[in-house]
């Protein structure tokens, strides 16, 4: 299996089908692979000048030196996990920045150090030192004095997106092992916030002419402060197998992140990205549920099938968004900026204007629950509605 690096791809103008010398049948593996993906058009419409649209210029091939950190300089901790390309680690690394002495850092190791895995690895060095944004998960450098090579990034806290939207959401309970405390719910402030910095991420990538191929929670990482970062080890395709479906033996495909024009056709561009973060919404607004957690992977039907309903504490503006991002024409799917603008209008919005969103929400489930409750003991419908109607002018919903 080709899954030894970054899904992240960089984008090039022209024909997105490689030669046979540069692809395998299999080469739709999310991992590193040097398949070209066609720049649509259409993007340049709706998102004015994110590129240079008159001359649709690739940015310089390198314009920073992969860093060098001395073996010696890393200490290994704890192991954090394993993939198809080796282990990550907990580690510190003294020296490598000048204001601190020493830093934890995640250190990414290669299984196999033969003549094609080393060419991968420096490859994805040479593409991870030019991705330099506040929410992409920085990577300081190399290790190659010897075998195994090892790659340096910083380390969050928090671990991966998914597994802390669970451990912060009304069923935590379910996800807890007994020995820790249940962690307080995040608030819908504290999920749109998320949300803008995963958009913000993506408008950067965007920018670097990057498709990332992958976009899910379980991609993102948490640090302090609720600082979100877009990042990937190549662990999630194990800890998290049953949201990647096999297809032909070994090829694992995230259909349910995936838009129908990949499905099908293998064709990815920053617009299937953007369908892609119109489920990583999902997933913020349902505490981490995986989309369509009640079908099997053989049972998901993105390409013909119903869209994801809408989440019970999810405002409208933003579940309008998800819509937006799942349009089956891609040219006709929200640009990346406009989402980032939106989640970033509704993040800053008054804390009262939230609040009433949230309560909006609660609102509606309660409401379920009450209407259930009193057909059940033969109530008059018209003293339900009147009751409803009451409640949403005491919240000011009218």
């Amino acid at each position: 299996d080709d899954d030894s690096a970054s899904p992240l791809h960089h984008v090039s103008n022209g024909n997105n089908t490689p030669s046979s010398s540069e692809m395998g049948p299999d080469a739709v593996i999310i991992g590193m692979t040097k398949i070209p993906v066609i720049e649509n058009p259409q993007y340049f419409r709706n998102s004015g000048s994110m590129l240079k649209s008159d001359t649709c210029e690739l940015p310089p091939r390198s314009t920073n030196v992969v860093q060098h950190i001395k073996r010696h300089n890393i200490v290994l901790k704890r192991e954090l996990g394993e993939g198809a390309f080796g282990k990550v680690f907990l580690a510190e690394c003294y020296n490598l920045t000048p204001d601190q002495e020493k830093l934890h850092v995640a250190v990414k190791t290669l299984k196999e150090a033969n003549e094609s895995g080393r060419a991968d690895f420096y490859r994805e060095a040479e593409l991870l030192t030019n991705l330099q944004h506040e929410h992409i998960v920085t990577f300081y450098g190399v290790c190659v004095e010897s075998d195994p090579l090892i790659m340096v990034f910083e380390y969050m806290k928090h671990g991966d997106l998914n597994k802390f939207l669970r451990s912060h959401g009304p069923d935590a309970v379910l996800m807890s092992d007994g020995q820790h405390s249940i962690l307080v719910e995040l608030t819908q402030s504290q999920m749109l916030h998320i949300a803008q910095q995963i958009a913000a991420g993506m408008v950067y990538l965007a920018s670097q002419h990057f498709v990332h191929r992958d976009l899910a929670t379980r991609n993102c990482l948490v640090g302090e402060n609720l600082l979100v970062k877009i990042g990937d080890f190549g662990m999630s395709r194990d800890v998290y197998s049953t949201d990647y479906y096999r297809v032909g033996g070994h090829t694992m495909l995230p259909i349910r992140w995936m838009p129908p024009e990949s499905i099908m056709y293998r064709r990815f561009t920053t617009e299937s990205d953007v369908w892609s973060l119109g489920v990583v919404l999902w997933e913020i607004f349902t505490y981490g549920k995986q989309p369509w957690y009640q079908l099997s992977n053989n049972e998901v039907r993105v390409t013909r099938g119903p869209r994801i309903l809408e989440p019970r504490s999810c405002p409208k503006e933003v579940y309008d968004l998800m819509l937006g991002c799942w349009q089956r024409e891609p040219y006709m799917r929200l640009n990346i900026k406009e989402i980032h603008s939106m989640l970033q209008s509704l993040a800053k919005a008054s804390p009262v204007y939230l609040d009433i969103l949230e309560k909006e929400c609660r609102l509606c489930d309660c409401a379920s629950v009450f209407v259930y409750s009193t057909l059940a003991v033969n109530v008059p419908v018209n003293a339900i509605v009147r009751v409803l109607i009451t409640s949403r002018k005491a919240l000011n919903f009218e």
